[in-house]
C-alpha cells in the first residue's frame, strides 16, 4: 500500500494554512486582476464605438457646421483631428484664409504628434501667400523644410520658396534653393560601368528645380577692366622720324660754299 512521503504531506499542509492566512487578500487581488481587464476591455470596446460613429459622422458631413459638430462633439477622434483639415479646407475655398488659418492651427496645438501637421503647415503657409503675407509664409516654408526633410513635405516646402524669392528679386537664394533640391531628392539610379558616369534618375522635385533654375537670370559676371594702351615710357619710347638727307640751312642764312676737288 502506498504511502504519502512526508515531504509532500508538509507541502500540502504549508499550502492549506497559507490559504487560510491569506485567503481574503488572493480573493481581492484575483477580483481587481478581473476588474481591470474588464475595463480594459471596455474600454477598447467603448473607444472603438465611439471612433466608429465619429467617423460615420464625419463621412455624412457636407458644411463647416457639420465639420465643427464633429469636433466638439468627439474631440480627441481620428475623425474629429480630420474634420479640422476638412473644415479649413473649406474655409479656405470659401476665401476664409485667416479663419483657415485659426483651424490649423487649433489642429496642430491639439494633434502636435499628428502625421498631418507638416501638411497642415504648409496649407498654412499657402493661406498667408494669398492674403499676400509673403515673409510670413517664407518663414514656414522653412521651417518644415528644415524639420520634415525625410517626408513628402520637405521639397515640397524647398520649391515652395522660390517664386517667393524670385519675386524679392533674391535670384541667389532662389539658385542655391534648387541646387539643394537636385543634390538631396534624386533617386540613386543604375550604372553602366561603376565610375563611369553618374546615372540617377530624377525625382518630380529635381525635375522642377532644373525648369525653376532655366527661369533663373544667370550669375552676374565680374566685369572687366577696359584694355589699357600700352604706352612706353618717355625714355625708351621709339625715336620720331627722322628727315631725310642732309640738315637744311635756316630761312636767311648763308650758304656754306662746297669745295672742288682739285
Amino acid at each position: 500500500m502506498p504511502t504519502v512521503s512526508p515531504s509532500s504531506a508538509d507541502a500540502a499542509v504549508e499550502a492549506r494554512v497559507f490559504w487560510l492566512r491569506f485567503q481574503k487578500e488572493i480573493a481581492a487581488a484575483l477580483i481587481i486582476l478581473i476588474l481591470a481587464i474588464v475595463g480594459f476591455a471596455g474600454y477598447r470596446f467603448y473607444t472603438y464605438r465611439r471612433n466608429s460613429t465619429a467617423a460615420d459622422l464625419l463621412g455624412n458631413a457636407k458644411t463647416p457646421q457639420d465639420y465643427q459638430e464633429v469636433i466638439n462633439r468627439y474631440p480627441g477622434t481620428p475623425a474629429g483631428a480630420s474634420a479640422y483639415l476638412l473644415l479649413a479646407d473649406r474655409q479656405r475655398n470659401e476665401k476664409k484664409f485667416a479663419e483657415a488659418n485659426a483651424t490649423l492651427q487649433t489642429f496642430v496645438d491639439k494633434n502636435p504628434e499628428h502625421d498631418f501637421v507638416p501638411t497642415a503647415r504648409l496649407a498654412m503657409a499657402a493661406n498667408l501667400e494669398s492674403m499676400g503675407k509673403d515673409d510670413e509664409a517664407l518663414s514656414i516654408y522653412q521651417q518644415v523644410a528644415n524639420k520634415y526633410p525625410n517626408t513628402y513635405n520637405g521639397p515640397l516646402a524647398l520649391i515652395s520658396q522660390v517664386p517667393l524669392l524670385k519675386a524679392k528679386n533674391r535670384i541667389e537664394d532662389a539658385r542655391k534653393v534648387c541646387e539643394e533640391i537636385l543634390t538631396r531628392y534624386r533617386m540613386p539610379g543604375s550604372q553602366q560601368t561603376e565610375g563611369t558616369r553618374d546615372d540617377r534618375m530624377e525625382t518630380v522635385w529635381a525635375g522642377e528645380a532644373m525648369r525653376q533654375l532655366r527661369s533663373l537670370k544667370p550669375p552676374e559676371q565680374p566685369k572687366a577692366a577696359p584694355p589699357t594702351a600700352n604706352t612706353a615710357p618717355a625714355m625708351i619710347a621709339a625715336p620720331s622720324a627722322a628727315p631725310a638727307g642732309p640738315p637744311q640751312p635756316a630761312a636767311g642764312a648763308p650758304t656754306p660754299k662746297v669745295r672742288k676737288p682739285k
